[in-house]
């Protein structure tokens, strides 16, 4: 496994702690000669990437990313890699608020879920490919379309992150002092890199802002329950919601993505 990062203090730590055979020193020198390129980089990084690569990558080749948004990297890489490259997207859906190669696991991917995003121009062996190599890390692997993909990860990811973030700087730093668990589990994402998770939102910004809405509409049912003093109505969204996340808890236990 060869690795590269375009910062040479990067390049330095992963060789210090050996987290790939060999890192290079150059893009063109990690993936000339290889069969499968994994972009772990910023979303609105991966045209520019796209193009270098395509001049120097073989042919039949498999391009993929982990980025968390695809619909805009499947018109990338249909516009910059040209015909030799076979694309297909990846979204592990792993991983934390904590950034940089201090904090790599080797158990990450254990019963994590993989989604693998295809359109009717996806080259089937490379996605077969995929399926085994994501397999052989420990993920449940799935296949959708990148629209439905977008449109899933708006509401249960996107939007998390951007509630999070608002409640975080809604709220006073001095008040904050005080939180205790439930405060920082709540918030726990708003702790992600602000560079990396701009990209995701501004490359969903779409089904992000109707998502947004949905909230919006929720909470004012709340707001105007609690300025009511309707103690029925509350208890009701209330419960609504708590029955809701507990069915999903379930679900996560009995397909073991959760412990009990």
């Amino acid at each position: 496994m060869v690795g590269y990062s375009h910062r040479a203090v990067t390049r330095k730590k992963a060789r210090s702690l050996a987290v790939a055979t060999e890192v290079a020193d150059s893009l063109a020198a990690a993936v000339s000669g290889t069969d499968l390129v994994v972009l772990a980089t910023p979303i609105f990084t991966f045209e520019q990437y796209f193009s270098e690569i395509s001049a120097v990558i073989p042919s039949g080749c498999i391009v993929t990313d982990v980025g968390s948004t695809k619909v805009l990297p499947h018109r990338w890489a249909e516009q910059r890699l040209g015909k030799q490259a076979h694309y297909v997207g990846s979204h592990p859906v792993a991983g934390s608020e904590r950034r940089g190669l201090e904090f790599a696991r080797d158990d990450l991917f254990m019963q994590a879920r993989c989604i693998l995003t295809t359109t009717p121009q996806t080259d089937p062996a490379a996605v077969k490919t995929l399926k085994g190599f994501w397999s052989a890390l420990g993920c449940y692997v799935q296949t959708m379309d990148p629209q439905e993909h977008d449109r899933i990860f708006a509401n249960i990811s996107h939007l998390p992150h951007l509630i999070a973030a608002g409640l975080v700087n809604a709220s006073d730093g001095e008040d904050m002092k005080f939180a205790g668990k439930g405060f920082l589990d709540s918030t726990r994402i708003a702790s992600g890199p602000a560079t990396i998770w701009t990209d995701v939102l501004l490359a969903n910004d779409g089904n992000l802002a109707a998502a947004v809405d949905r909230v919006l509409a929720e909470l004012t049912k709340l707001q105007k329950a609690v300025k009511e003093k309707d103690r029925k109505g509350i208890e009701a969204l209330l419960e609504a919601a708590r029955r809701k996340r507990a069915s999903v808890v379930k679900y996560k236990i009995r397909k073991k993505e959760l412990l009990s």
